[in-house]
């Protein structure tokens, strides 16, 4: 009888453990697939923005499968419009002479009435980043201070300085990155967390400055966080054409509360030691590819290998059908992103696809 049940016992021990490794293999092989996935094109890349060519290598991906990747050596350097300005130098400069800031969804001009008026934008009267007499702006002039400026325990020293790392300062930084060369579908989307603000302040605009709608200008004279579900996860976004990284959120919370500004430029991007030049919101200047069905136009690809396209069509509307991830997927592109607006400080909330570990 003992030895009956034992063995009905052990039969029923196989089945279940039968059942569930069937169940899990299933699981993966449900995946519904696009109907066309579009790889990635490593020539839409602009090779003046590389260290070297762009090769193929063998990696490991987060579902620990191995997949052809390219391999892109990238000088953070953009080939394709100037870095800078980012601080204005005095308070009756215009707004060709500095770069722009990022608030509640919303695009600033840096020009020098906004850094006058700091103090009422945030509502805070120790905001004070210039001299009250001759109206010069305080900010950084070497790469050390740059450095002790930027970093998150700046010191009370550095206390009400606008900061401005230049790129002679980074001029040797390179990057690797690897990027599938097909995009390959998770079973569960990746999720990054948000970082970037949090609860201080913000007031209203100082007149005349919130950018237009389309977040244009005219030109300048010439010259002129971790993720949520995965450690090995990048907390960068994407890469675009010119090689700069789509990065996180900017801690603008860390900045604001020592009363730094660090302005971006026009083109969204800011430089720091480490990282270099990189991008915290999508204006429009880079590189892009126009669509010929008024679709978004295409600025880089995300770290999974899908397509990173622009916030709005060609007639300035915002996409309304798109996943947690920023998401979305039609015949002629497969599954691709749109960026968050610039005013957001941010691109997009996740990865839909495999990454390369």
């Amino acid at each position: 009888m003992k030895k009956h049940s034992l063995k009905i016992l052990t039969i029923s021990l196989f089945l279940v453990g039968f059942s569930a490794c069937k169940s899990n293999t299933t699981s993966k092989k449900n995946i519904v697939q696009d109907k066309v996935t579009i790889a990635v094109n490593s020539d839409n890349f602009l090779t003046g923005g590389l260290a070297e060519p762009i090769t193929i290598v063998s990696r490991t991906l987060s579902d620990g499968s191995t997949a052809d990747c390219y391999k892109i050596v990238a000088t953070s350097t953009p080939t394709d419009h100037n870095m800078g300005p980012w601080c204005p130098t005095n308070i009756a400069d215009d707004a060709s002479a500095g770069g722009i800031w990022l608030e509640d969804g919303k695009v600033y001009d840096v020009d020098g009435e906004f850094v006058k008026n700091l103090s009422t934008f945030y509502k805070d009267e120790s905001w004070m980043l210039y001299d009250s007499e001759t109206g010069e702006i305080t900010k950084t002039t070497t790469k050390q201070e740059c450095e002790e400026a930027a970093n998150p325990n700046v010191g009370e020293e550095y206390k009400n300085y606008c900061v401005e790392c230049l790129p002679s300062y980074v001029a040797d930084v390179t990057h690797t990155y690897y990027i599938p060369v097909t995009p390959k579908k998770a079973a569960t989307p990746y999720s990054f967390s948000r970082g970037g603000r949090g609860g201080r302040p913000g007031g209203p605009p100082p007149t005349g400055h919130e950018r237009p709608e389309g977040g244009e200008r005219p030109p300048r004279p010439e010259g002129g966080g971790r993720p949520e579900n995965s450690s090995a996860m990048p907390s960068s976004r994407g890469l675009a054409f010119n090689g700069v990284v789509f990065d996180a959120p900017a801690p603008t919370d860390n900045i604001l509360s020592a009363y730094t500004l660090a302005p971006f430029d026009d083109a969204g991007g800011h430089i720091n030691l480490a990282a270099g030049y990189h991008y915290h919101a999508a204006t429009g200047v880079s590189k892009k590819i126009t669509q010929t069905d008024n679709h978004a136009a295409m600025i880089g690809y995300a770290f999974d290998g899908y397509g990173i396209f622009e916030n709005a069509d060609a007639n300035g509307n915002e996409y309304t059908d798109l996943d947690t991830s920023r998401g979305h997927y039609d015949d002629i592109r497969g599954y691709h992103y749109h960026v968050d607006k610039a005013g957001n400080n941010n691109f997009i909330n996740g990865l839909r696809g495999e990454y390369a570990q």
